[in-house]
């Protein structure tokens, strides 16, 4: 199949595939949208099955931050890229320096980080090779604190919607990947807020010493989304929410941190056939990203990035009650949403050159 016939192509605007045979690199790095500003969006390094899988995994990622960039009102476009990690052993400095070259390609097109499976030193790896990487040890740090507040403000808003009330005091929550960046710190600011936790992650020692200082359940990886609780926190990999688990869901939202939750668009549509509220992944967890801005220019300072925090939870909650009110699930409010305000700046960018 073309990768312009691809399900999740969505008029890409650019997509390079880039090959080191010298250090075993095999990255694709997508370049959704500059209509807004130059892509921006980190960098996965994953044991893909195939090139095929690696593809959907960027094209769909990429997208995502387009819209997430655009929703958090950031003069952004979006990208993303993904390497396909070598078998065996590897030089990685050699490896991420290789990449450098590949975003050094674009011209400042696009703007690279760490995601899942790169470290910041991967990034000051590639950094040897181009300019155009943001989130670098010494700069703004680590975005996950960031990110799980944004998370946890949006956490605050679906219970507000499903439940009620935004006090999570007593509030059961499931979250999975807890243990991650972003889940061990929302974990904690769902603690503090006083809710009633359960925990799952494949990370067994570690869950076992945040249970212990939180107070949790620790729930056996497949069957976290089984668990009776008001809201459900995936805080993983994508594609979560998929026909293989919406059923076992007994919960009233789902609000977390992982991206592309929804296996399918049409997943949104399921939930809400089942009463349950969803708060759109590239809407509630733009934290980091909003972090990061403070790598491009130093007036996104600690104040900015609070207000950008509190203007998350205020999209989220205008998004979730346009679906409540037209009756139409809440990712697809969102993605008419972004397709827009994307549109209206590519409207703004060919009036102004």
């Amino acid at each position: 199949m073309s990768v312009f016939d691809h399900p999740a192509f969505d008029d890409h605007e650019k997509v390079l595939f880039a090959h080191d045979a010298k250090t075993g690199l095999k990255a694709i790095i997508a370049v959704h949208s500059t209509a807004n500003g130059p892509a921006i969006g980190g960098c996965r390094m994953w044991s893909y099955k195939d090139s095929s899988e690696a593809l959907t995994d960027v094209l769909r990622l990429s997208q995502g931050m387009s819209y997430k960039n655009i929703m958090a009102d950031l003069p952004l476009g979006g990208g993303k890229s993904v390497i396909m990690k070598p078998q065996g052993d590897f030089d990685r400095a050699e490896l991420f320096e290789a990449f450098g070259r590949a975003i050094d390609a674009l011209s400042g097109n696009y703007y690279s980080a760490e995601d899942v499976g790169v470290s910041p030193e991967d990034i000051l790896n590639a950094r040897r090779a181009t300019q155009y990487v943001v989130g670098l040890p010494g700069g703004t740090g680590d975005p996950s604190p960031v990110t799980a507040k944004g998370v946890f403000l949006g956490v605050k808003v679906a219970a507000e919607r499903a439940l009620g009330s935004s006090d999570l005091s007593g509030v059961k929550i499931a979250v999975q990947g807890a243990t991650g960046h972003v889940g061990a710190y929302l974990v904690q600011h769902l603690h503090e807020a006083g809710a009633e936790l359960f925990l799952a992650d494949i990370n067994e020692s570690a869950l076992k010493d945040l249970a212990a200082k939180t107070n949790s359940t620790i729930v056996p990886i497949d069957k976290i989304y089984g668990v009776e609780a008001d809201i459900f926190a995936p805080c993983a990999l994508g594609s979560v929410i998929n026909p293989d688990t919406i059923d076992t869901l007994k919960v009233k939202a789902v609000a977390g941190a992982a991206n592309n939750q929804l296996a399918t668009r049409d997943m949104g549509a399921e939930l809400q056939k089942r009463g349950i509220y969803y708060a759109p992944d590239y809407v509630i967890n733009a934290g980091g990203i909003i972090n990061i801005m403070g790598d491009l220019d130093p007036k996104y300072d600690a104040k900015w990035v609070e207000g950008k925090l509190q203007g998350l939870r205020q999209t989220l909650g205008e998004v979730m009650d346009r679906a409540e009110d037209e009756g139409t699930p809440a990712n697809i409010v969102a993605d008419k949403i972004a397709r827009e305000r994307i549109e209206d700046a590519r409207v703004r960018k060919a009036e102004a050159a």
